[in-house]
């Protein structure tokens, strides 16, 4: 049996913590997880859709999904667990030459990180996504190697291989405290005991900053709340997931795929945002989207929604999550603010925390870790949020 003393303390299990704890078990440290909710997944998981793209503007975000991509796609054939990963792609649309400038443009960072991302016209990209709406559509962005899966099926799936790797969980359990002593972390309290350990990792997702209050620290992460929805299932006739930037009244974007059970899910970016925790869902919501949704591509116009529901995204000043070690407290990591990317970044961002947890790091880590860092200068916002 296990006594009260750790290696690392993670706080959260959900799409970063627990891939977290999985790649620090596989390391050989004695890990515990604490979450306050009932079991895995319970926090903003539950609520994504699932998609998975290194498409992105960010080098930090391309290099921890093109690993998280590499770790998904052959998950099932690792560890024999259904995930629903599909490699469908990602198609964004361009109606305006604002979204066909701002596409191609990103085209020159992500060619650099050798992401197979093709400038597609019109009649190029109808062939991919033949439902589109041609009234108007100039081309689009297609990046055949991104997909999506179950959210919460690989968060379940992380947990169980954590589990068989010795990472201990402790769930309905609230952290009350973090003990600093001459300046490092010592233990961490809950409403249930006290667990020594020198390492608390912070991956608490929207409730982060007030983890990071504990220790005498404000992280600029602020949740949202943004709906989406589930429709009822039907033939599968679309294989990406489709992005559309174009702003609108009530939204920045959106973005829809279907699922391999058949369903299409959707979410739509509010704008102005809607600051704050509130997760019950609007009668606002599915008007909105679905006007939009069925101009994009009219044959979704017959689709039942059989429910819809809202989550938050733990949004930072510029759109990018905050990962590293606080200079203030030694010992105390963040993997924070994953702005609503948490499922795609996670099981990448998992094994880099391990390597920068034991020292070990690859020569590209010191780039992601600079280019995240929590004391950067927070400068504009990454373009494919």
């Amino acid at each position: 049996m296990r006594g009260s003393v750790y290696d690392v303390v993670v706080i959260g299990a959900g799409s970063v913590g627990t891939p977290a704890a999985l790649s620090l078990a596989q390391a050989g440290l004695d890990v515990l997880v604490v979450d306050s909710l009932p079991s895995v997944g319970q926090g903003s998981n539950k609520a994504a859709i699932g998609g998975i793209r290194a498409t992105h503007s960010d080098p930090a975000k391309i290099r921890l999904c093109q690993r998280t991509i590499e770790i998904l796609s052959g998950w099932e054939e690792a560890h024999g667990q259904e995930i629903e990963w599909r490699s469908g792609g990602y198609v964004f649309v361009a109606y305006t030459p604002r979204e066909e400038k701002l596409l191609r443009d990103l085209l020159v960072i992500q060619h650099a990180y050798g992401l197979g991302i093709e400038w597609l016209d019109a009649k190029a990209l109808l062939d991919i996504v033949p439902d589109l709406n041609r009234r108007g559509l100039i081309g689009g962005t297609y990046s055949p190697g991104d997909g999506h899966c179950s959210p919460l099926l690989a968060c379940h799936a992380f947990y169980d291989e954590a589990r068989r790797r010795g990472a201990t969980f402790q769930f309905g359990e609230e952290v009350t405290g973090i003990e600093v002593r001459e300046g490092r972390v010592r233990a961490v309290r809950t409403n249930r005991g006290r667990y020594g350990t020198p390492v608390v990792l912070n991956a608490a997702g929207p409730w982060a900053r007030a983890v990071g209050k504990l220790v005498g620290l404000d992280h600029p992460v602020q949740p949202d709340s943004h709906e989406a929805g589930v429709t009822e299932p039907v033939a599968h006739f679309l294989a990406p997931m489709v992005v559309d930037t174009r702003p609108a009244p009530g939204s920045s974007n959106y973005y829809f795929h279907q699922l391999a059970s058949g369903q299409f899910t959707f979410c739509i970016t509010p704008q102005p945002p809607i600051v704050g925790e509130d997760c019950r869902e609007t009668s606002a919501f599915l008007p909105l989207v679905a006007r939009r949704m069925v101009d994009l591509m009219p044959r979704l116009g017959n689709l039942r929604v059989r429910r819809t529901w809202r989550g938050l995204y733990p949004m930072t000043p510029d759109g990018s999550p905050l990962v590293g070690w606080a200079q203030e407290v030694e010992g105390y990591a963040m993997a924070i603010g994953m702005c609503g990317q948490g499922v795609m970044l996670g099981p990448g961002l998992g094994e880099l925390l391990a390597r920068m947890i034991t020292e070990a790091p690859l020569p590209t880590d010191r780039e992601v870790l600079k280019i995240l860092s929590p004391y950067r200068a927070f400068a504009g916002q990454e373009a494919l949020r």
